[in-house]
């Protein structure tokens, strides 16, 4: 019996992983091709669909059967011989499961590649060998890094045009790994092919006895990809509030990233609560954890005002919660973004009511260098400072794909006109004239949180003043709310406005001798409690 579980444990782990990796390039550097070589020499195709490529490959001049016809569905793609659309592709072999997003490379389209890169794990970017590293093969290079893609292959096609020379192949390889360098990327994986005739796209080639590398297909088979992390943040936003009768509330969503548990201890934003998990219930019965991306109902311990766009994150490792952030974007529409111009963001679960503040550079795709400029042009890429109506509840994109993502939506007509990834909060926020809107009702714990970067609370920190002293420097440094509190009646007024109140009374904690020591311990604690926005420190060295 041991053994046989051994097995089944010995399955459970070498079990195929799934990887997802687009294909980018330049207009007609044979991305297509490349696919559907790679469909067909694996066996990834059915007779059906080969046979219907061979009939529609009649009168071409791609050979019996044109492969970019497996991937190029639309009619227009196949009258242009152009790729219009992501197209998406699954096969497996036997050591792995793939999805390929098949991209444009015409510039018309940029829009297509970073919507099919958005969620690849690797990016094959394909260099024509008679052309050369073009700028639009920097422009994909430089967008898959934005996307947070870490795993590059930048194969040079169309070798049998230029003879198989590896002289051709060096110097692509020695100016695009310069490129790559300053992009600040990881080292790629580079290897010569020619698509048409299958040269190490599935076996290693005869023609290229100077390449000892593996094939494309070998090298998709064992690239390391890392795991989705459960060990991550907890996040959910909130997607649908579930009230089937009145003995049950619960909140429906998709888990964005890390693991919840009942008994967990969550914050919940905008409200600024915090509370435990009461339990994850399903139709079979109630789960004992969750992990992403499933999409669960979660039911909590307290009553709490939740509705759609809300989000449910660890009471340990909150995110940022800011109506005032940067962020990378790729312009996708023909007019250019333009400052100070209203736009709606899609966050998450919520739209939001935007206005780009300030563009604060963009990005010579050539040399990769800044540039001042009063808008982004289509296809433009630059950092911006975005205002929004209400908080966004945030982590860097750098850190979680999901909560870091945003789209700009012209609100004229509904279209969407550019992909932003979210690089931090501005810090030390302050109200500013011509803000988007004023707004009206309460001020919420969200919205003081998002400002200042803490919720309200009591320390008490004992007969030290200087430890107290230090800590309300430390925390007002950090554009904190905070204030000595001379009794607990005051310390108690101040909490429930927001502020950190420090109170000069027995400690609840054992602090270090050392003052500086204590602070930073108080620091720590505030940060797992959920009283401080993890990371939001302000500009300086503190204490």
């Amino acid at each position: 019996m041991v053994a046989t579980l051994d097995k089944l444990q010995e399955k459970h782990r070498l079990k195929p992983v799934l990887l997802r990796f687009t294909t980018a390039g330049s207009v007609d550097d044979g991305k297509s091709t490349l696919i559907g070589r790679l469909l067909y020499d694996s066996r990834g195709v059915y007779e059906d669909q080969i046979k219907s490529v061979q009939k529609a490959s009649v009168n071409r001049t791609a050979g019996a059967i044109d492969f970019s016809l497996l991937t190029d569905g639309l009619r227009a793609e196949r009258e242009q011989g152009i790729t219009i659309d992501v197209a998406y592709r699954y096969f497996a072999t036997a050591r792995r499961k793939f999805i390929i997003a098949d991209t444009p490379g015409h510039e018309q389209y940029t829009r297509n590649m970073a919507t099919g890169a958005s969620t690849a794990d690797l990016a094959i970017i394909l260099i024509d060998a008679r052309q050369g590293v073009l700028p639009q093969s920097r422009r994909h290079a430089y967008i898959a890094s934005l996307l947070g893609i870490q795993r590059l292959v930048v194969a040079v096609n169309k070798m049998d045009l230029v003879g198989f020379d590896e002289g051709v192949f060096r110097g692509i390889e020695a100016e695009f790994s310069a490129f790559l360098k300053k992009l600040g990327a990881p080292l790629a994986y580079f290897l010569p092919i020619s698509a048409l005739l299958g040269d190490n796209v599935v076996e290693r080639s005869r023609n290229t006895p100077w390449f000892r590398g593996a094939s494309l297909l070998e090298h998709l088979e064992t690239v390391d990809v890392p795991a989705l992390s459960n060990a991550a943040a907890f996040r959910m936003p909130v997607q649908r509030v579930v009230r089937p009768d009145a003995n049950f509330r619960g909140y429906a969503g998709q888990i964005a990233s890390g693991t919840v548990r009942p008994g967990d201890a969550v914050y919940v934003l905008p409200a600024g609560r915090r509370t435990t998990i009461k339990a994850i219930p399903t139709f079979d019965g109630d789960l004992g954890s969750a992990f992403a991306p499933m999409s669960v109902t979660l039911t909590l311990n307290d009553e709490i005002d939740i509705s759609r766009g809300d989000m449910i994150a660890a009471a340990g490792r909150v995110p940022h919660a800011s109506r005032h952030l940067m962020a990378s974007v790729v312009w996708m529409h023909a007019t250019p973004m333009q400052a100070h111009k209203p736009y709606i963001i899609k966050h998450t679960t919520q739209m939001v009511k935007a206005e780009v503040k300030a563009l604060q550079h963009r990005v010579n795709i050539q040399t990769l260098e800044r540039e001042k400029a009063s808008e982004l042009e289509l296809n433009g890429i630059g950092v911006v400072e975005i205002e929004t109506a209400r908080p966004l509840f945030f982590d860097a994109y750098a850190e979680n794909r999901y909560t870091g993502g945003i789209i700009f939506i012209d609100p004229a007509n509904n279209l969407t006109v550019g992909a932003g990834m979210i690089l931090q909060p501005v810090i030390r926020e302050r109200v500013r004239r011509g803000s988007i809107e004023a707004q009206t009702g309460k001020v919420t714990a969200a919205e003081r949180m998002g400002r200042y970067g803490n919720a309200g609370a009591i320390v008490g920190v004992g007969p030290r003043a200087a430890v107290a002293e230090l800590l309300e420097r430390k925390l007002f440094d950090r554009g904190c709310l905070v204030a000595i509190a001379e009794s607990e009646e005051a310390a108690r007024i101040l909490e429930a406005a927001g502020v950190i109140a420090i109170l000069a009374s027995q400690p609840e904690m054992t602090l270090p001798e050392d003052d500086k020591d204590a602070v930073q311990q108080v620091v720590a604690l505030l940060e797992e409690d959920g009283v401080l926005l993890a990371g939001d420190v302000a500009e300086g060295e503190g204490i």
